[in-house]
């Protein structure tokens, strides 16, 4: 177990890799590449709720903020918007400067801000138990719906966005959090063996 003052690696850091600095920088665009395209297919995935379906993309984007650490998460989280932006359809609605200026774009700078979080806190060691891993994962579907209901309620108001873009996902978010909560302290586990 780590001390409170030592760092503990992500579990992408705790993967041995070699000191060349090019197969660094290959290995980090892989990275990021695999992350774009973990979200992508979890934002396809909808699991059916009352009263509206949810994705796994936000299970997606606290899985790789904790996986990868605050930095590698970042870059990805950002590379996965650029990519919608430039209109590859890796967003649950397809892609294109639309969705980031669209009521659901407080959400996907939620996505951002939210992976940055978490991974800073799986850098600082909120991985290895199920408790921190659960509140980090807590606290960035907090983030996630904070800022997506401050700009939805730019086009519904206030009440309205709460009613519809944070009402109905709290316990589908709430079941993802348990989720990344049981994976991560498990994965750590494994990969400290």
């Amino acid at each position: 177990m780590p001390t409170p003052h030592s760092r503990t690696p992500t579990l992408i850091g705790a993967l041995p890799a070699p000191n060349d600095k090019r197969f660094h920088l290959l290995r980090a665009s892989l990275i990021v590449l695999a992350g774009t395209i973990f979200i992508t297919l979890s934002a396809r995935i909808q699991v059916p709720m009352w009263p509206v379906p949810m994705t796994m993309q936000t299970f997606a984007v606290l899985l790789v903020g904790m996986a990868f650490g605050a930095r590698l998460a970042g870059v990805t989280l950002v590379a996965y918007l650029a990519q919608g932006a430039l209109g590859l359809p890796v967003f649950a609605g397809g892609g294109g400067l639309v969705f980031l200026t669209g009521p659901t774009a407080g959400y996907l700078v939620g996505f951002v801000g939210a992976a940055i979080l978490v991974g800073w806190l799986a850098d600082r060691g909120w991985i290895v138990g199920y408790t921190k891993s659960f509140f980090a994962a807590c606290l960035g579907g907090v983030l996630i719906h904070v800022l997506g209901v401050a700009w939805l309620s730019v086009f519904t108001g206030f009440t309205g966005a709460v009613a519809a873009g944070m009402l109905p996902f709290l316990a589908g978010d709430l079941l993802k959090c348990v989720l990344v909560a049981l994976l991560l302290p498990n994965a750590w586990a494994i990969l400290r063996k």
